[in-house]
């Protein structure tokens, strides 16, 4: 047989396979929705299982079976390296912020249609008109927070607690985790300094490069999911995170241990939010789906899952949700700020260009080495 017939052949059996891989049967209709790992509330220990509601709700609404296509990545950059090779197709995607700018600015998101999400009246309004997306038209807030310090209380002076100081606090010398990623890092130190986080001076990079050398001799640990361990365990006493990662940690501390957290008065601020890509094979679904997100019980199982805070008014004034996180968790989670959208324009982390991303680089890689 001809070899190009029979590569032929191949190929129109590979993409046969494609279609009924990723399309499902001609009565179901497909959905594929790409998220963080363990930012959904999954039914594990008896929670709601969002996925599966989903399927069961559209069908009963809609009288067709939908199947959900659920995959998780570990970072923003895994999830954009990915959608923008072009050799994967996803309908729902929930990226933070800077990279919610960036996808759009390149073209790779499409914009809502409103009319099929009625539940974005839910949002508040403090959550709208953001920097990575002024004029709302490529996103819709999933949940959002704010890095704080976490500290072992039954360790650490209570006289010693305060701003990012503490981090740089000599008496804990060995006990003090930093971010293993050069942007958390920095930061840290340009928030202590007043410095803005966003600068294209390399002179303001170079100024926070020299807070860290000071506190280098200082950390014990260069992290990022290793503080839970550490922390839980109480091997470390002072690190930074997201007030939600602390509650996780708070949960399973040992008896030794008394986690605390407080948040800097400069500090960094994320959003993320559920998007479309220009990359979605149904549109209409993904926006049916990202208003059934946004639905009472669904939005609060989530945010009951993941810890995080939502920006939805209708999981914060649930009166089961606020009785099951309790007073404490709700005043760290959402504290009182008139002046949220301001700030987080203000401190939030945008995108870098080339020339200062190259500098960050070398400056996180003399710092790792020296």
């Amino acid at each position: 047989m001809n070899k190009k017939f029979v590569r032929l052949i191949l190929a129109l059996m590979m993409l046969a396979g494609i279609c009924l891989t990723g399309c499902g049967n001609s009565d179901t209709l497909t959905l594929n929705v790409y998220n963080w790992g363990e930012y959904i509330s999954d039914g594990s220990e008896d929670s709601f299982d969002t996925i599966r509601e989903f399927e069961n709700w559209y069908q009963e609404t809609y009288g067709t079976k939908v199947n959900v296509n659920y995959s998780t990545y570990a970072s923003n950059e895994d999830m954009y390296s990915k959608i923008s090779s072009g050799a994967v197709s996803y309908d729902v995607i929930i990226p933070s912020d800077y990279m919610i700018a960036r996808m759009a600015s390149e073209g790779m998101l499409l914009p809502l249609n409103y009319e099929n999400i009625p539940n974005y009246q839910h949002i508040d309004a403090s959550f709208k008109g953001l920097y990575y997306d002024a004029d709302n038209q490529y996103s819709v807030p999933y949940a959002y927070g704010i890095v704080g310090v976490i500290y072992n209380a039954n360790v650490v002076d209570a006289a010693d607690v305060g701003d990012w100081d503490l981090m740089w606090n000599e008496k804990y010398a060995g006990s003090i985790l930093q971010y293993n990623n050069s942007r958390d890092a920095f930061g840290t130190a340009m928030y202590k300094l007043g410095l803005d986080v966003n600068s294209h001076d390399k002179a303001v990079w170079n100024t926070a490069y020299e807070e860290l050398m000071h506190q280098k001799p200082l950390v014990g640990s260069y992290v990022m999911d290793e503080i839970y361990n550490k922390m839980e365990s109480g091997e470390a006493a002072i690190g930074s995170y997201y007030a939600g990662d602390y509650f996780t940690m708070r949960d399973v501390q040992a008896p030794d241990v008394d986690l605390q957290f407080y948040y800097p008065e400069r500090t960094n601020f994320y959003i993320d939010a559920m998007c479309i890509p220009s990359c979605t094979q149904n549109k209409e679904l993904a926006e049916i789906f990202i208003n059934y997100m946004l639905s009472e019980e669904a939005a609060v199982a989530n945010a009951e899952f993941t810890n995080y805070a939502s920006p939805n008014k209708l999981v914060y004034t649930n009166e089961g949700y606020m009785a099951d996180m309790g007073a404490d968790a709700m005043k760290i989670l959402y504290p009182e700020m008139d002046n949220f959208s301001e700030r987080y324009n203000q401190f939030a982390y945008r995108n870098m260009d080339a020339e200062m991303l190259d500098h960050l680089n070398t400056l996180w890689e003399n710092l790792k080495i020296n």
